[in-house]
């Protein structure tokens, strides 16, 4: 036993000096040739265990990002899946499968529309062609539903077991898949009265990548991501999982069963359940008013504890950035795309310093106007409990002008009345 245990970790330590190989330069190919010759077939645990441990020793996540294709290009064929559990209809690993074979539908009919144009002479109109290749791109912007998935869901439950590495970098892909489908979209749009040349010239900046982009991410996810959290998530875990994912909708298809594991309890009747008065220092509630009001208010509003854990946040009818309840007890630096996990770390060392107890920004997004504010919570000593994020749409707010006063409400509904 001991002999398997050393040689095990042997193929590890040389999984780990490849990989360092490949982000000191090594040329793709040739490090895969001498992972065939030393390694043969690679567990797909030992990949994500090696990942995980070149984190630890202080590779930045960003540049695991950055040579993310690089590492698939080099172990292209030699991740050995271990024969995993047939997930039944209705659970979450299903329903990610059957979305990931119709995304790869679509990458597939565009690589088609693109010999198309290939073969075209170069002064032919592309109109006919780029109609077909903009609505499959209008299909696969629908990924973003898993994505988000994957984000919000998935790697919570990872995380609780640990596995933080890949989930940072596949959330990283995912921003740069975004960026991409957005180029090829604005791309498209202008795209109507090209000549085949200029298509091909269209289709090799910018379509061809964006496609590339998505189907590289449903190999990562059939080779490592879903026989990883198989293996790794309880039914209780992918329970929950599936019990959330229809709050943020699922991409091109949708599940025909509803999947619960035996011997998991449903989730109680909050509502029913709440009984008793919640006490503050200006009054009292029922836990039942207590959500109603903190969901009435009209904005979200998150709560992170004083060691960055996310604790609460409101559910209100008009939300502004997706939550799912997976994100309780996950630590915020998860809940955001690498890109901007440090701003996020230093405002929050500034509200333990004292030095800011507020810092504010503000977006345009999907022609709203986005008002986001960070606010740090104290004790009566000033002591640091935590922070607020409250997001609001400000959009029909700064477009008032003149007065709206409690007697012209009164008037208004006078006139409806008569």
């Amino acid at each position: 036993m001991s002999e398997l245990i050393d040689n095990a970790e042997r193929k590890k330590g040389l999984l780990k000096h490849m990989i360092r190989q490949l982000h000191d330069g090594q040329a793709p190919a040739q490090v895969r040739t001498q992972l065939a010759r030393l390694l043969g077939q690679v567990p797909y645990g030992d990949v994500v265990e090696v990942e995980e441990q070149l984190i630890q020793e202080g590779l930045p996540t960003e540049e695991i990002l950055r040579l993310c294709d690089v590492h698939a290009e080099a172990l292209q064929g030699l991740v050995q899946i271990r024969s995993k559990p047939k997930a039944p209809p209705g659970h979450p690993a299903h329903t990610f499968a059957k979305e990931n074979a119709a995304l790869d539908w679509e990458v597939k009919k565009l690589g088609g529309l693109f010999d198309e144009l290939a073969a075209l002479p170069d002064a032919a109109a592309a109109g006919e062609p780029m109609a077909a290749v903009r609505s499959h791109f209008n299909a696969l912007m629908d990924v973003e539903k898993h994505y988000r998935r994957k984000e919000n869901l998935l790697f919570p439950f990872l995380e609780r077991h640990a596995i933080t590495g890949p989930p940072k970098v596949m959330w990283g892909k995912h921003d740069e898949t975004r960026a991409l489908l957005k180029g090829a979209m604005e791309t498209l749009a202008a795209a109507a009265t090209l000549t085949a040349a200029e298509a091909r010239g269209v289709v090799d900046l910018v379509l061809r990548p964006a496609a590339t982009a998505v189907g590289d991410m449903i190999y990562k996810e059939e080779q490592i991501l879903l026989p990883m959290c198989l293996d790794t998530l309880t039914d209780a875990e992918w329970y929950e999982i599936a019990r959330q994912s229809a709050e943020i909708g699922f991409c091109l298809v949708d599940p025909t069963e509803t999947w619960k594991p035996d011997g998991v309890a449903a989730e109680p009747d909050t509502a029913s359940a709440a009984v008793g008065r919640i006490q503050l220092p200006s009054g009292s509630l029922t836990p039942q008013e207590l959500t109603a009001v903190l969901n009435t208010i009209p904005f979200d509003l998150t709560f992170v504890d004083k060691d960055d854990t996310v604790r609460y946040f409101t559910q209100g009818r008009e939300r502004i950035f997706s939550r799912s309840r997976a994100i309780i007890g996950r630590k915020v630096q998860f809940c955001h795309p690498p890109s901007s996990v440090k701003i996020v770390d230093q405002i929050l060392s500034d509200f333990r310093d004292r030095k800011h107890d507020q810092a504010a920004f503000w977006i345009n997004m999907k022609g709203r106007f986005i008002h986001i504010e960070y606010f740090a919570v104290r004790g009566s000593a000033g002591e640091y409990l935590g922070c607020l994020e409250v997001s609001q749409d400000l959009t029909a707010k700064r477009a008032l002008s003149g007065e709206q006063r409690l007697l012209s409400y009164q008037e208004e509904k006078t006139t409806d009345a008569n």
